[in-house]
């Protein structure tokens, strides 16, 4: 699995300013921040942080760590009664696990330590961060591992808002991802964003797939021809036309039947399917384009990868979109220690991981 690395702080494009102002946390940590310093109040905690959900790939760390390294102090009058920023980072002993690590349900995977006025209104900010990151990460791994060693692509950006997709494209990369479809997403890990064709493309060429395939590959000489073979509703036919049309140019084809549609060589059923993809590979091969990889789209999550690969459906690729949104992994922040010595809400308490490292 693709191993994690050290990101540059300034790759995360935080909004530093309106952070430290405060305008992204909950008013309730905003508050406890004002508390705090109009009493002249500096208590050392010790903040820990876990998830409930079960085994996950950890994402987000590093993301974090800028935040803290960046947003965390407070604001003073100066000699020239104008505010400014004291960064106390410095101030803050962090320890924790790794991007990329795995982690169980309720272990420790970051351990803040230090004077609480200084990151209380960070707490909804890291947790968020880790959140969505982890969840798509896990979800990745999960479809991955579920493909046994084929590759697989990234597809999910539509699905969400497009400001999300550096580090959502990143958490798919840390998960195993092969590729994913936007230079955006693939910009915290210096790549670049790969595809195939529209179909509205192919509406612009009158429907003809051979057509627009043929001006894919006269107009990106160096990049792999792919042919999405489903506009016709008869995939074998129109892979079979694209591949007489340009022989070895053609390097693969993509099925992307819709779930309520059944392809004409498989009217009993409905989609991508195995016996869809067996058929087709049959024909290429037959035919002499055995060299034609496949690739499949649509409705793709680990319990359909898992029943294609059961049933040695020769796909070389699967590409995988809105499941990778799915479900929720939820990471909770509790006060565990004051000063050193163990002090928590009833139900909750100083839980040390001895896998933890500092910063």
């Amino acid at each position: 699995m693709t191993k994690s690395k050290i990101l540059s702080p300034s790759v995360f494009n935080l909004p530093i300013d309106q952070i430290r102002q405060g305008y992204y946390s909950d008013t309730y940590f905003n508050r406890a921040k004002t508390i705090l310093e109009k009493d002249n109040h500096h208590p050392h905690i010790t903040q820990q942080i876990f998830q409930k959900q079960g085994q996950v790939v950890l994402c987000g760390i590093t993301e974090v760590k800028a935040l803290l390294k960046y947003c965390t102090g407070y604001y003073k009058h100066s000699s020239s009664a104008k505010k400014r920023w004291l960064n106390q980072s410095r101030q803050l002993t962090i320890r924790s696990l790794a991007d990329g690590d795995t982690a169980s349900a309720w272990e420790t995977v970051m351990l803040i330590k230090g004077d609480y006025s200084l990151f209380a209104p960070l707490e909804n900010l890291y947790l968020g961060i880790l959140a969505r990151r982890t969840k798509i990460a896990t979800n990745t791994r999960q479809v991955v591992e579920a493909a046994n060693g084929k590759p697989v692509l990234y597809f999910s950006p539509r699905f969400d808002h497009f400001l999300n997709q550096p580090g959502d494209g990143y958490a798919a990369h840390l998960g195993g991802a092969a590729g994913v479809s936007t230079d955006a997403a693939a910009s915290w890990f210096n790549q670049k964003g790969i595809g195939t064709i529209p179909h509205a493309l192919i509406v612009t060429y009158a429907g003809s797939t051979v057509k627009t395939t043929q001006k894919f590959n006269q107009t990106f000489k160096n990049l792999n021809t792919i042919a999405l073979v489903d506009f016709d509703n008869h995939c074998i036919n129109t892979s079979l036309a694209v591949a007489k049309k340009l022989g070895k140019k053609l390097w693969g084809v993509r099925l992307d039947t819709a779930s309520n549609l059944a392809d004409i060589s498989t009217p009993k059923h409905k989609g991508v399917n195995p016996l869809l993809v067996k058929k087709l590979k049959h024909a290429l091969d037959k035919a002499g384009f055995n060299h034609v990889k496949i690739i499949v789209s649509g409705g793709f999550n680990p319990e359909k990868i898992t029943r294609f690969e059961k049933l040695k459906t020769p796909v070389d690729i699967y590409t995988v979109g809105s499941w990778i949104f799915s479900g929720q992994i939820d990471f909770t922040a509790d006060a565990v220690q004051l000063n050193g010595k163990n002090l928590a809400k009833v139900g909750r308490k100083f839980s040390p991981n001895k896998r933890l490292k500092s910063w």
